[in-house]
């Protein structure tokens, strides 16, 4: 065996974890390493064999009590040789005893409940097309607005009702990154959705798209839908809001992918119900 060694990723290996990622058919978002990175820029971990990248993870700390794993990748090459472990083992060391989340694909979700991680929810990949010209009218006395638009602080105060850490840089590089569009609902002077679209490797990646009703969701959905890139809208929806699921359904979308939401310690509280989309798996 060589010499494997973890090391904290910087700028120019951005690119290498994105086409990892869509290797492995996730279908990440052209933008989203750099916005992720602005999370948490020493979360993010890779491995050398040799000086050679074969390995990642990311270990995110939003804020003192919450964290979030993603980007738990072994190359092909080097897959059952432990490096994947220690990979995994430099990133639970990075959490302490924050409460950590996770989206486990279907293969890995035993390895996660042996490793202390305990199921919520599943997140349904749904993609679909909306006809052209399609639109769905906002509920009475709510207007769509560029998201961009609304003071900072009311964004991240509605982000905390849908996420259980502070993650206010993210948030900041999310809305304001030029590549992605996002949307808000205004209704007598309070917010009652948020929504953002971004180009995907496939098609358009909608998340969050948080609302307060299947209605309000829908005019949201509608409206990003006009800004989206050739090729199909990609949500991926939480089971356990039956109104979202309802919603894409409804809109004739197909279920393409699975995976679950696990915590190592209680499922934190937030508004389940108004999420119609999660942010991304991949940070939560």
């Amino acid at each position: 065996m060589g010499r494997f060694e973890i090391t904290t990723a910087g700028a120019a290996d951005l690119p290498t974890l994105r086409r990892w990622a869509d290797d492995e058919g996730w279908n990440p978002g052209e933008s989203d390493l750099p916005a992720f990175q602005a999370a948490d820029p020493r979360g993010f971990l890779l491995g050398r064999l040799d000086g050679e990248p074969v390995a990642s993870v990311s270990a995110v700390r939003h804020g003192p009590g919450f964290g979030f794993l993603g980007l738990y990748i072994a190359r092909p090459e080097v897959r059952g040789q432990g490096y994947g472990m220690r990979m995994w083992r430099a990133a639970m060391e990075r959490f302490g005893d924050r409460n950590v989340g996770l989206d486990g694909v279907v293969a890995q979700q035993d390895n996660y409940r042996r490793s202390g991680f305990r199921h919520a929810w599943n997140h349904i990949r749904y993609e679909g097309a909306l006809p052209t010209g399609a639109a769905a009218d906002a509920p009475d006395g709510v207007t769509l607005v560029d998201g961009r638009s609304l003071p900072f602080a009311v964004l991240a105060d509605h982000d905390r009702r849908y996420f259980p850490g502070e993650r206010d840089t993210f948030l900041a590089q999310w809305v304001a990154l030029p590549t992605h569009t996002s949307l808000a609902a205004v209704a007598d002077g309070a917010l009652r959705g948020f929504a953002v679209a971004r180009p995907a490797s496939r098609g358009t990646r909608i998340g969050p798209l948080h609302a307060d009703s299947e209605a309000t969701a829908h005019a949201l959905l509608t409206a990003l839908a006009t800004t989206a890139r050739p090729g199909p809208l990609v949500l991926d929806v939480p089971d356990v809001n039956p109104p979202a699921v309802r919603l894409v359904e409804r809109l004739g979308f197909t279920p393409v992918f699975e995976c679950a939401r696990m915590y190592t310690g209680p499922t934190p509280e937030t508004d389940t119900a108004g999420i119609f989309a999660a942010t991304t798996i991949e940070l939560g």
